[in-house]
């Protein structure tokens, strides 16, 4: 019996791999009340601390969360494309580098970016103009929404005869522990330049989580991609010569794909909502209950409990 017990311990890797998934799994603004639980379940600071120097950064940047700049000159969007080596971090919009620490989510530093940490003044151009755009449209929007727009390709472009692309990031948060709720909307708009076509190219991914724990546990995790480039044909054609063009013009039609793409998604996520009374919910009840008798949805009104509520309301 002892040997059974002895071969059933995990062994200390696996222990890490499993606290990892906790951490990685956390709903959006979570993640560090799952740490606590799980720090006391590990009882071992050595294997939690390990646990958590390789899951905290990968939700950090997939979650897209915001930080607020040290001298309180502005927030910086910890991602993929801002990333710079050694947990630094670059705000475009400041030209400014923070050093996070991953694990408490906070900025410990902030300096000056170097030249070479910044795109060429011809693709700077054209980062501007778009942010400012973007920026118009997150604050109608999302009441607590932030972007930000990086040079994800070629950011020493000097000029016209090259392609580059730009990565418009979104990120808004709304946290609510002490009602239960919590949720999340980011979204990637990845915006090729493409110099011989001459044609713009527009990839979108949004990710939508929510999490209400009042008396139980309700997540939602909606992802949708945008790949099919013929949904921008019209508004390609309109700005394919883009080279030729103002950078503000090209700013404007992308900044309002973006804006159709999302109200598009946003509005069929609530369409969907309008149906779970309908068909979400009877589908997570059981097929066929432990009666071997399926429940009669369509005349409901056969079961005393709800003749008794429709007479006290006075439903006929």
């Amino acid at each position: 019996m002892a040997d059974e017990e002895e071969e059933s311990e995990l062994s200390d890797k696996q222990k890490v791999e499993i606290a990892k998934w906790f951490l990685l799994n956390s709903p959006p603004g979570e993640i560090q009340y799952v740490a606590k639980d799980v720090k006391s379940i590990l009882n071992d600071d050595v294997l939690f601390d390990e646990a958590a120097s390789e899951a905290f950064p990968v939700y950090n940047k997939s979650h897209l969360i915001c930080l607020p700049l040290p001298n309180r000159s502005g927030d910086v969007l910890v991602t993929s494309f801002s990333e710079l080596e050694g947990n630094a971090f670059l705000d475009p919009r400041t030209t400014q580098v923070a050093t996070v620490d991953h694990v408490k989510q906070v900025c410990t530093g902030v300096r000056p970016a170097a030249d070479e940490e910044l795109p060429s003044p011809y693709i700077e151009e054209y980062r501007c103009s778009l942010d400012a755009e973007i920026l118009k449209y997150v604050e109608e929007a999302y009441p607590k929404g932030v972007c930000s727009v990086y040079c994800a390709n070629g950011k020493d472009v000097e000029g016209p005869g090259a392609d580059f692309e730009l990565a418009v990031v979104i990120s808004a948060a709304r946290h609510s522990p002490q009602n239960f709720c919590n949720g999340s909307w980011c979204s990637i708009w990845n915006v090729e330049f493409k110099d011989e076509q001459q044609t713009v190219e527009i990839k979108g991914k949004i990710q939508v989580g929510a999490h209400y724990f009042e008396e139980g546990n309700v997540q939602l995790d909606a992802k949708h991609e945008c790949k099919d480039a013929t949904l921008f044909q019209v508004t390609i054609n309109e700005i394919a010569s883009f080279l030729l063009v103002a950078s503000d013009d090209c700013a404007v039609a992308i900044s309002g794909i973006i804006r159709h793409h999302e109200t598009e998604y946003m509005a069929s996520l609530e369409a969907s909502y309008l149906s779970l009374p309908d068909s979400t919910f009877k589908d997570l009840r059981r097929k066929l209950p432990v009666t071997r008798t399926l429940f009669p949805w369509h005349n409901t009104l056969q079961f005393s409990l709800t003749r008794e509520v429709s007479k006290e309301l006075g439903i006929k």
